[in-house]
This record gives structure tokens, C-alpha cells and sequence, in this order.
């Protein structure tokens, strides 16, 4: 499969999904015998559901995943067994406080206010072509910085400045892609050299630690000079702050588990939002009949008020936007930020496909694909429908996560899904309510070869004033 699969890489996800179709929903890809790049692909649901829940013992990230994703440390998407468990309790405990949802509502309206509207107001009265997609991945970054580490870089403003950090970290994740796509003998020696993309990926990986670590000994000396009295102990604070506070219980945390800790969340809650919201907003500008249903579905819940410029809605209004919703589902459903999610077993096991599993198998789920399969969603699986999200009651159709698998599914479920959502339906609603997006004619939607889901050639539009 190997050859075809090289000559088919400018379309590699849909070359995937046609083939897996054609299997069955599962198919087993081999490598050449000295690459140990052998493994099954599935989009099977039940496939899924067996891996993720039923039998999720036996499946975990493993040794080889933790290698190519060493960037990540001992974090929580490459952690598995007790080291998740923690992780996964810790962090269950900071989002589900109250404060948290206020601090990430308080800093997406300042971001939005302050930095998105005005550079949207500015492009737009230039009449220029701006690309939203690195606008998104700004914003995102900025976001992240001050929801984790309580620090912005301010990476989005209208001179669209180079910020080192930012700029790492970017290198750091499509180096990560390159070591998927050659022989783990390869990478390593490249390596060993330093040579290639790896030596793109130490140099990214120093500065992002440096300034990580640096983030880290500042918040540790802050507070050092304040007692958690002078603070207030439900003062909204950053995460990385939350982490430090949680060592007052008795939980002892080094700066290497801060620093693990920071960086998956950066990835958890910064390229996955940008790539929904730029897929999002060329699907919206491509489907003029779905745009003017979330006006009409804002306006309605909102009444006809004029709103201030920059005056965004809060958590709890976004909540009631349902047809906003489907049209995020429909974009997460087609285009999932994560296209591929890999396992590997610890013992042998049968699938309900059919298919035997060795030890030390590796498994990819195609998400992409799985949003394109016609026995899942229909016909008209290909079609951007919100509608296929709201009941005849008008309210949000639940997919089971197995089939819609775009947050993971069963224990390894993401923890921030709410969260995500209404981020996406703040800043949707922000723009959709100021301003009309135009693709620019001749602009590809081509998917980006990376561990996340962009575009590779970004979402370049015009911008016009527009108000509801």
C-alpha cells in the first residue's frame, strides 16, 4: 500500500478514506519490512468503541508514541496507566471550577475587544486580503498563553509581529509530523546528527522550553511574595498558578511537571481551535444560506437591539445559539482538528471487525474519514448540514463519541468540550455579528499535512462591515 499511498499524498486523507471504504471500514497497512511501519487503519465505530472503552487496558499511547511526541514530556496525551490517571484527575479538578470558566470568558471578551475587532476594523477599512487562519492562530496563542501561564504575548496585533515562542512552537509540531512519516531509524539518525527537521526541532524545542521555564521561575517568585490570603482564594488565576497552589496540598510539583503539563495544554487548547475556526468560517463564507441562519438565530435570541461595537455575548448566552451549534458539529464532523488518533495494544485481541490484533500492533482511527463514511451520516455526508445536529424539537442531536470521536472517546474523552465549544461560539458570533468574510476567488481549502488539521495554504478573505 505503501507506493500508492506516496503517489496519492497531495490527497492523503481522502486517498485514506476512499481505500478504507472500500475495505470495509478497516484496512492493514504494510510498510517495507525494515521500516516497522506495519499497522491497521480503521474508521469501524464498533472498532473504535472496543478500543477506546470496552477494552481500554489494553490499549494504550505506548513507548514508540512517547518517542515521536517527546516534545509533549510526560504530559497527559502521551501518558498512560497511573501517569494519566493523575493527570487526568488534576486537570478534571481545575476545569470544573467555576473560576476557570470565568477566567477563559473574561479573557476571550479582552482579547476579542482589544486585539481581534480592531485588526478586523483596521483590514477591512484598508480593503485588504488578510489570512484568517494565521489571525486564528494568533488569537488562539495569545489565549492560551494567558489562560495557562497568565502571561500574552500579544502575537495578534496589526503588525502581525514574529514572536519567537509562537513561531517554536509551530516549528516543534511539523517537525512531530515528519517523524510520522519516515522510519523512526530515519528521524533518529537525522537526529544523532542533527541534521534535517530534527535539528529544526531542537532549535524550536530550546526556545519554547526557555521561555516556558522562564514563565515557570517568574510565577514562582511571584508568588513567593504573596501569601494565598493577600491573593484571595477564589481569585481567578492562571492554571499554571492553580498547579502551584495544588502544592499546598501536599501535591509536589517540579518545573519539569509544570512544563509538560503547560505544553499539552497549549496543544489541547490552541491548534485545535484554530483549525475549527478556520474551517468553520470557509464553510460559513461558502454556504450564504447557513451564515444568514446564525444571524437569523442570533437576532432572535438576542432581539433586535444594536450591540456596541465589541460588546461580545457571555457563556451563558452562547448556550442557547443550537443552530450555531450543528454548524460547529458539521465542521468538527468534516474537517476534525485531530485527523488521525493512534493506539497500540499490549496483548492480542480481536476486533469486531474481524481483524487480529498482535502485541505492540499499532491502530490508527481516521477521524476524517469516519465524518465521510455514507452508512454513518448519510448521502449526504459530503454536505455541510447543521440541521443534521437539531432535533424536530430544535434541540442538539447527540452523535455517541465512537461515531463522532472528534473530542476522543470514553476515558480518554476531552476534559475541556464544553469549553471548546463556547470559545468557538464567542468568537463565531463576535465576528459573524460585525463583519460579511469573503474567500478570495482562487484561495485552495487544501488540507495541511501536520498532526493538526489546517490549511495549507491558510484562509485568505476580504472583509466588509456589517451589522445585525
Amino acid at each position: 500500500m505503501l507506493p500508492q499511498a506516496l503517489l496519492n499524498l497531495w490527497r492523503i486523507y481522502d486517498f485514506i478514506t476512499d481505500d478504507l471504504k472500500s475495505q470495509g471500514g478497516t484496512s492493514e497497512f504494510k510498510g517495507p519490512w525494515f521500516t516497522n511501519m506495519d499497522c491497521i487503519v480503521t474508521g469501524d465505530p464498533m472498532n473504535v468503541h472496543h478500543i477506546m472503552s470496552k477494552s481500554f487496558d489494553n490499549y494504550v499511547k505506548g513507548d514508540e508514541f512517547r518517542e515521536i511526541f517527546q516534545a509533549f514530556g510526560d504530559g497527559i496525551f502521551t501518558a498512560d496507566s497511573e501517569s494519566w490517571k493523575y493527570n487526568r484527575t488534576l486537570f478534571h479538578s481545575l476545569f470544573k471550577q467555576r473560576s476557570f470558566e470565568v477566567l477563559q470568558e473574561k479573557i476571550i471578551h479582552k482579547k476579542v475587544q482589544r486585539s481581534l475587532l480592531p485588526i478586523l476594523d483596521h483590514v477591512q477599512q484598508q480593503g485588504s486580503v488578510v489570512d484568517l487562519q494565521d489571525v486564528f492562530n494568533r488569537f488562539t496563542f495569545d489565549n492560551i498563553c494567558s489562560l495557562v501561564l497568565g502571561y500574552d504575548p500579544n502575537c495578534l496585533s496589526i503588525h502581525f509581529p514574529e514572536v519567537a515562542c509562537e513561531k517554536a512552537f509551530n516549528q516543534a509540531e511539523e517537525c512531530i509530523f515528519y517523524r510520522h512519516t519516515v522510519p523512526m531509524c530515519v528521524w533518529k539518525f537525522q537526529k544523532w546528527l542533527q541534521i534535517g527537521q530534527e535539528k529544526k526541532m531542537t532549535e524550536a524545542w530550546k526556545i519554547f522550553d526557555q521561555f516556558l521555564y522562564a514563565c515557570i521561575a517568574s510565577k514562582r517568585e511571584e508568588l513567593s511574595k504573596y501569601s494565598r490570603n493577600q491573593m484571595g482564594a477564589e481569585t481567578q488565576v492562571d492554571l499554571l498558578t492553580a498547579l502551584m497552589r495544588s502544592e499546598e496540598k501536599g501535591q509536589v510539583h517540579d518545573d519539569k511537571f509544570l512544563r509538560d503539563a503547560a505544553f499539552n495544554l497549549f496543544v489541547a487548547g490552541r491548534d485545535t481551535i484554530t483549525s475549527a475556526l478556520t474551517w468553520f468560517f470557509w464553510l460559513v463564507a461558502t454556504n450564504p444560506l447557513v451564515e444568514s441562519k446564525i444571524l437569523e438565530e442570533i437576532k432572535d435570541n438576542f432581539g433586535a437591539k444594536e450591540k456596541k461595537h465589541g460588546l461580545l455575548l457571555g457563556m451563558e448566552e452562547v448556550k442557547k445559539l443550537v443552530y450555531l451549534h450543528g454548524a460547529i458539529c458539521e465542521t468538527l464532523r468534516l474537517f476534525p482538528p485531530i485527523p488521525f488518533e493512534r493506539k497500540q495494544a499490549i496483548k492480542a485481541d480481536t476486533l469486531p471487525s474481524g481483524h487480529h490484533i498482535d502485541p505492540k500492533t499499532m491502530i490508527l482511527f481516521s477521524l476524517y474519514s469516519m465524518g465521510r463514511f455514507e452508512d454513518l451520516w448519510g448521502n449526504d455526508c459530503l454536505e455541510f448540514k447543521p440541521e443534521r445536529w437539531i432535533s424536530e424539537r430544535g434541540s442538539i442531536v447527540y452523535a455517541p463519541s465512537y461515531k463522532f470521536i472528534s473530542f476522543n472517546a470514553g476515558p480518554r474523552t476531552c476534559l475541556g468540550k464544553d469549553l471548546s465549544f463556547i470559545q468557538m461560539k464567542m468568537v463565531a458570533t463576535a465576528i459573524l455579528c460585525n463583519y460579511s468574510i469573503q474567500v478570495v476567488e482562487g484561495n485552495c481549502a487544501t488540507p495541511r499535512h501536520s498532526i493538526v488539521l489546517l490549511m495549507k495554504h491558510g484562509l485568505k478573505v476580504r472583509i466588509t462591515k456589517r451589522g445585525i
